[in-house]
């Protein structure tokens, strides 16, 4: 996520103003009013890096979908992927670089939309949901409508809730879950039965109803340092997703999904068993 720039601190914009009254162009110049130093200030242009990525990820979640609907899994997994680097990538960058704005949080929301909802519906239906009909498009706009809701429910809760737990399952994990079954399939060309769309509907469901729960996920927002271990153990979870990338993408994601509503469970056991020795 990222945004615009004071007019006095950037000569691009001005540049960009000026080409723009000397040739007369139909675009209108982006202006917003920030917060900076306790005050209002009125930005114009937009921040180049972070929005670059978001642009990145959306073009990544577009080649995804055609990639999908064309039968090419393998690219399109990846396609989904690499949205999903540059999804994590914008709004760090924008936060470091001070270059945080409206502009490019919404810019972020609807490219979140194209990349994690609307791609692994489209890519999810190409792959195994022909033969089921209209269920299979049904269990395809769950998804899309659960995703939708998932990124106005975290625009609106934002600075409201604990930033260490998501709440529900992040749409770029539930976008992997739906997306890695049949590129992991494709690898291993799985024959596509009515047994397996059916079970790759309920999954598709299940990955959107995940998204709108209040079911409570780590979100490894991690600050200062780590201990050494960490990093040790971030180079093996390298090497080993190296080898079998598929693989580890997709079991990764089945067991992150999970965490959500098994640690539910536990902390309700744990009150039950609470309230039962007191």
């Amino acid at each position: 996520m990222g945004d615009a720039k004071d007019d006095s601190e950037s000569p691009s914009a001005e540049v960009v103003d000026s080409l723009s009254q000397e040739f007369n162009l139909p675009i209108d110049e982006h202006e917003e009013l920030v917060s900076k130093g306790g005050k209002q200030i009125r930005l114009r242009g937009v921040y180049l890096l972070p929005n670059l990525l978001t642009l990145g990820a959306l073009f990544a979640g577009f080649y995804a979908i055609i990639a999908g609907m064309s039968g090419n899994f393998n690219e399109a997994g990846w396609a989904i992927v690499l949205a999903g680097i540059c999804d994590g990538l914008d709004g760090r960058i924008a936060r470091l670089t001070n270059s945080q704005s409206a502009f490019g949080a919404e810019f972020d929301s609807m490219s979140d939309m194209v990349c994690f909802g609307v791609a692994p519906s489209l890519i999810i239906f190409s792959w195994g949901f022909g033969s089921l009909g209209n269920l299979g498009w049904a269990a395809s706009f769950i998804y899309v409508s659960c995703a939708a809701l998932r990124l106005a429910r975290f625009n609106v809760q934002l600075g409201t809730v604990d930033k260490r737990f998501f709440v529900g399952l992040a749409s770029p994990v539930a976008a992997g879950l739906v997306t890695f079954v049949p590129w992991v399939a494709s690898k291993y060309e799985l024959e596509i039965t009515l047994p397996v769309s059916y079970s790759a509907a309920l999954l598709t469901v299940f990955a959107g109803l995940l998204m709108i729960s209040n079911y409570r996920y780590y979100s490894f927002k991690l600050k200062g340092t780590v201990p050494y271990i960490f990093f040790v153990f971030a180079v093996l979870v390298l090497g080993i997703t190296a080898q079998r990338p598929h693989e580890v993408f997709l079991i990764t994601t089945i067991a992150y999904a999970i965490s959500g509503p098994a640690s539910w469970l536990y902390r309700r056991q744990f009150a039950k068993r609470t309230e039962t020795t007191t």
